[in-house]
C-alpha cells in the first residue's frame, strides 16, 4: 500500500474505531449508574452525530476527492477533530471536575490516541505531494502486471 489516499483512508478508520470504542466504553460507565447519567439536550446530540460523521465522511473522501482537495480536506478534518476532542478530553473535564469520573484514564488514553492519529492525518496531507500518488500509480500498475 503506496498510495496516500489508501493511508489516509485507513488512518480515519483506526481514528474512528477509536472514537467509537472510548464512547462505547463511556456508555457502559453511564449504564452502570443511572442515576447520574446525563440527560443532553438534542443540540448536544446533534452536534455529537455531527462530529462522528465527520470521520466516517472522510474514509471515503480520501479515496474519491481529488488530490487537491483531499489534501485540504484531510487538514482541516483532522484540525478540527483534534481540537474539539482536545478539548473536550483535555480541558473542559479539568472546569467541570470529570475527571474524577472512573471511566476518565480510559477516555484519556483513548483521546491520546486519537490525537495522535490525527495529528499524523495532518502531517501527512502537508507533507503529501502530487507525484506521491503519480508513483504509487506506476507502482501498482508493476505489480498487476508482473
Amino acid at each position: 500500500m503506496h498510495d496516500t489516499k489508501e493511508r489516509l483512508s485507513l488512518l480515519w478508520i483506526f481514528a474512528l474505531l477509536n472514537y467509537l470504542y472510548a464512547d462505547v466504553l463511556a456508555l457502559f460507565s453511564i449504564v452502570g449508574a443511572p442515576s447520574s447519567a446525563p440527560h443532553l439536550p438534542q443540540w448536544a446530540l446533534l452536534g455529537s452525530a455531527v462530529f462522528m460523521e465527520i470521520p466516517i465522511v472522510m474514509i471515503v473522501a480520501c479515496r474519491l476527492l481529488p488530490f487537491r482537495g483531499n489534501r485540504l480536506e484531510n487538514i482541516l478534518a483532522g484540525l478540527v477533530m483534534m481540537l474539539i476532542n482536545g478539548f473536550l478530553t483535555f480541558v473542559l473535564p479539568l472546569t467541570n471536575g470529570d475527571f474524577r469520573n472512573p471511566i476518565y484514564p480510559a477516555y484519556l488514553w483513548f483521546a491520546t490516541i486519537e490525537t495522535a492519529c490525527t495529528s499524523v492525518i495532518i502531517w501527512k496531507a502537508c507533507t503529501w505531494q502530487r507525484s506521491d500518488n503519480r508513483i504509487a500509480a506506476f507502482d501498482n500498475t508493476l505489480e498487476t502486471t508482473a
